[in-house]
């Protein structure tokens, strides 16, 4: 950058540049507002497909066929609006913002494979819900890429929150997903239980950071329309605590329309914070063109932080999934011994043996099967009934 004397530029000429890049950062994210849309509506259409495919293949294609169609041509829609809206790609400059553009479509690419594989039920339910969960991962992923150089701390900010919503709002529909499987089933497995868990938790935390960047309006919207109510809850504890009845489907498609009205809701709300954000970027466009180059403060730097709220928006998904593992594990080592004492407790009080023996003799099996104690310990808990034993004197 130099001046037209030939000298180097000094404050002034600093201070109009810092603006121009605002501005020109400013109308490239005016200019990003019709893909964000596009790019949502995606989303949730195929959260809505995965959910009605899951029903399918667990029912073993007696359930939900016309939903499975209808969420499919919905897809389908969203998918050659998302396409138009890449038609134009000098909006979107940067080149990681390119490659998760580029494995968003790859995944999307295996879309039609993946559809005959569910119609032909050649794939189960948990291998389809993998592959629609990572094509969404990817897709989702595009959305802190969007405000890569911004600088705009508010602007930053509203970013965050929506990213936030975005991702915990693919929690709840892994959530429904999961759930229907289940329910559908007639079974919950120790993995999906944990996965359930995890799943209710991460979107509890996304929620939290949602909230924290959002106006009194949008607080209120959330807590009366997008928190799960009582019937979800007593779902929630059936699934994580007890095997639900045989009912023909019955729970499972309750289950999928509380989920599903919850996740409509949400979408609604994810919409307001689209537009909210897109309205507060195009009003500030003629704002910044207007601003004089310094007003005069006698320190700036707190208007534009050095480290930028944006590395929170990448590090969000990754940081729940981590801490999601963690819990995980604990959970895993406390349910495990407590297991493990239930037996050792049996034996002491049906063989007569001490701590210490029924300790010895549960490592002994263990050994001996080579299999884990934990494991030894439940078949023990499992058959006790059929042992016919009285407590030794």
């Amino acid at each position: 950058m130099t001046t037209m004397t030939g000298r180097p530029p000094g404050a002034t000429e600093w201070f109009q540049r810092a603006k121009k890049i605002r501005q020109q950062q400013l109308n490239h994210l005016a200019q990003c507002g019709t893909l964000v849309n596009h790019l949502s509506r995606l989303v949730h259409m195929l959260q809505c497909e995965r959910g009605a495919s899951n029903i399918w293949l667990c029912s073993h294609g007696q359930l939900y066929a016309p939903e499975c169609k209808a969420s499919r041509a919905l897809v389908d829609e969203a998918l050659t609006a998302f396409h138009r809206s890449l038609n134009s790609p000098s909006t979107l400059s940067g080149s990681a913002l390119c490659e998760r553009i580029a494995m968003a479509l790859g995944e999307l690419e295996r879309l039609s494979a993946l559809r005959e594989a569910i119609v032909n039920l050649n794939i189960t339910a948990h291998q389809a819900m993998e592959q629609y969960s990572r094509t969404l991962r990817h897709l989702l992923s595009i959305i802190p890429q969007l405000n890569d150089s911004i600088d705009d701390p508010q602007i930053a900010g509203r970013f965050v929150a929506l990213y936030s919503l975005m991702q915990g709002k693919e929690w709840v529909g892994q959530e429904r997903a999961l759930g229907a499987m289940g329910f559908t089933q007639g079974h919950f497995s120790d993995d999906m239980r944990q996965t359930l868990v995890d799943r209710i938790e991460a979107q509890q935390a996304c929620f939290e950071i949602f909230l924290t960047r959002v106006n009194a309006a949008m607080q209120t919207a959330f807590h009366a329309h997008a928190q799960p109510h009582g019937d979800i809850e007593k779902l929630r504890r059936i699934a994580c605590t007890r095997q639900p009845a045989d009912d023909n489907g019955s729970t499972a498609l309750n289950w999928f329309n509380l989920q599903t009205t919850r996740l409509e809701n949400l979408r609604a709300l994810e919409e307001d914070a689209i537009a909210d954000l897109m309205a507060d970027v195009q009003a500030r466009i003629p704002l910044e063109r207007e601003a004089p180059l310094f007003k005069g403060e006698d320190n700036i730097l707190p208007l534009f932080p050095d480290k930028a709220l944006l590395p929170l928006v990448r590090q969000q998904a990754g940081e729940i999934e981590r801490l999601s593992r963690q819990l995980a594990s604990l959970r895993d080592t406390l349910e495990a011994r407590k297991t493990i004492d239930k037996a050792k407790n049996l034996l002491m009080a049906h063989q007569n043996m001490s701590e210490e023996q029924a300790w010895g003799a549960l490592r002994k099996m263990a050994m001996d099967k080579n299999q884990r104690m934990v494991d030894i310990a439940q078949a023990l808990l499992t058959v006790k009934t059929l042992w016919q034993l009285t407590p030794k004197g």
